[in-house]
């Protein structure tokens, strides 16, 4: 399926991939593997499994007092490669976990620190990795539309079925949110576009039913029903994509779904 010609951009410009970066995840065929959630969400919010983190560190310790671990997680929380690698260097563990279960990747994705969550991500950190909410750094990154990390993590061996703590993949919130760059490059990579979660919603409901109709919503949609989305799989209680899309009077998605059932 080709996406290029159809993205749309998100507004919030400090999560736009880069064009060039963007035309790699979609073209380029690498992604093997890819959460369910925002965090203003109460459906799809945050995700992520306990983690067996080999240390506690403790970022909170300051000055003299501060390992090399802590000293990763606080340049982890400030975007700061240069400290990160010093830290690295200084023999932080890249897999240690604060007191949340947070590793300094996901810690660093969740404070939108790209260039560190990059650095962490090409010294061998586990995209896959979770924190005590169930979010890895792949995980989060898809929920939030977070493209230049999603892309590194895919890139480093995120697994595309993996699941937040609502049982869904990272395609869901995003096309909750309708990211469409971001569902773009979850669908690309091979998210399955079908799967349900916990509350017995796939993507294509959550974009109608948490979306607002707009035109990010229905370009969602579009690539949804694009990449081989039953639009016949009924929410929990039973209601058709249609019926939902019908309800609400989104007119546009009623017609991409028309579209659909007559091929």
């Amino acid at each position: 399926m080709t996406t290029s010609s159809t993205l749309l951009r998100r507004s919030h410009g400090r999560h736009r991939l880069p064009a060039a970066l963007l035309a790699f995840a979609v073209t380029a065929g690498f992604m093997t593997g890819c959460a369910d959630a925002s965090p203003g969400s109460p459906i799809e919010a945050s995700t992520s499994t306990e983690s067996s983190a080999p240390s506690k560190a403790t970022p909170q310790a300051s000055g003299e007092n501060m390992t090399a671990t802590d000293q990763l997680f606080a340049a982890a929380s400030a975007n700061n490669a240069p400290a990160a690698q010093a830290a690295l260097d200084a023999g932080a563990e890249l897999e240690a976990a604060d007191n949340s279960g947070r590793t300094p990747l996901v810690a660093a994705t969740k404070a939108e620190a790209t260039e560190v969550a990059i650095l962490l991500l090409e010294a061998g950190a586990n995209p896959n990795a979770k924190d005590n909410m169930q979010d890895s750094a792949f995980l989060y990154a898809g929920a939030e539309g977070l493209d230049e990390i999603l892309v590194a993590t895919l890139a480093h061996g995120a697994d595309v079925n993996s699941t937040n703590r609502y049982g869904g993949t990272a395609l869901i919130p995003a096309s909750e949110h309708g990211y469409v760059s971001t569902v773009a490059i979850l669908i690309d990579a091979g998210v399955p576009v079908d799967h349900i979660n916990n509350l017995s919603w796939n993507a294509l409901h959550e974009a109608i039913v948490l979306g607002n109709g707009s035109a990010e919503h229905i370009e969602t949609v579009r690539l949804l029903i694009n990449a081989g989305a039953d639009v016949t799989i009924p929410d929990g209680a039973g209601v058709s994509p249609r019926e939902l899309a019908s309800s609400r009077g989104y007119q546009a998605i009623m017609d991409l779904i028309d579209g659909a059932l007559a091929h």
